[in-house]
């Protein structure tokens, strides 16, 4: 038997909108939401962990809501009026739910080639850049992505949503610039920092050995860290008036030039 919620007053509805909104509620209780179909079913791909399921049968039918094939302590049928008042996008299938967060510490990350391609972003803040990169990443079928000296929580729901789910299939690992460049050095992999200073242009470099293209913000770049330990600093040419583009796009160029020398 479902539960049923028909107030938006209701205790359970206020702490779903906490959870939608603020990032020290999801750190706090180590949860977070997902919404919608498509991100559900990439969430239970990842393997994560449910912990209840959120529905509105005005805006799902049973039969998709069976086909999701997940695995929950509890099921609550919400009114139009609640789940309208708790989901977080304009339009969406009538589905949420709570999930639990992973720690995505460095020490866990593996590899299934001896020969890895890495994507790195240095303090990325704006949500919708960060999900573009996980899209690129997902894409190119990158081995992992890490993400260093991070500024927002990975679980903020425009990450997810401007991700399309990606955030969930793609490996991600976090730490601060330090531990990862120690990390890359451990592990024996090249890494090609994305800036204009001692740089080469990223078509004159070897790409086909254990790799990781490092991008870090338009407005600030990267750090003198990264520049300075990077095996080879590396830039893409700018033909027009100004000497920057958006992080994603660069993160694209550079991993399908990886990408192209390694006969994809």
């Amino acid at each position: 038997m479902h539960l049923q919620i028909s107030s938006t007053q209701n205790k359970t509805v206020k702490r779903l909108i906490q959870l939608q909104e603020k990032s020290r509620n999801r750190k706090k209780e180590g949860v977070f939401m997902v919404e919608g179909l498509r991100e559900l079913q990439l969430a239970i791909k990842g393997n994560y962990q449910f912990q209840s399921l959120y529905y509105c049968e005005q805006l799902i039918s049973f039969e998709k809501l069976e086909a999701l094939n997940i695995s929950v302590k509890e099921i609550y049928q919400l009114s139009l009026e609640v789940y309208q008042k708790i989901a977080y996008r304009g339009s969406t299938e009538g589905v949420m739910a709570i999930a639990q967060t992973k720690n995505h510490d460095l020490g866990d990350l593996t590899f299934q080639q001896k020969n890895p391609l890495l994507l790195i972003a240095e303090a990325p803040e704006k949500p919708g850049n960060i999900g573009a990169i996980l899209r690129t990443a997902d894409a190119a079928k990158v081995d992992a992505v890490l993400i260093a000296n991070p500024k927002t929580d990975l679980y903020n729901p425009n990450i997810i949503r401007s991700s399309v789910g990606c955030v969930f299939t793609n490996q991600i690992a976090m730490g601060s610039t330090r531990e990862i460049i120690d990390f890359l050095k451990e592990k024996e992999i090249n890494f090609y920092a994305a800036t204009l200073q001692n740089a080469n242009v990223y078509t004159k470099e070897d790409f086909t050995k254990p790799t990781a293209i490092v991008v870090g913000t338009e407005a600030d770049g990267l750090s003198e860290l990264w520049r300075e330990e990077a095996t080879q600093n590396i830039y893409i040419p700018m033909q027009g008036e100004i000497d920057s583009m958006n992080v994603s796009v660069a993160a694209g160029i550079l991993i399908y030039e990886v990408k192209r020398q390694r006969g994809f």
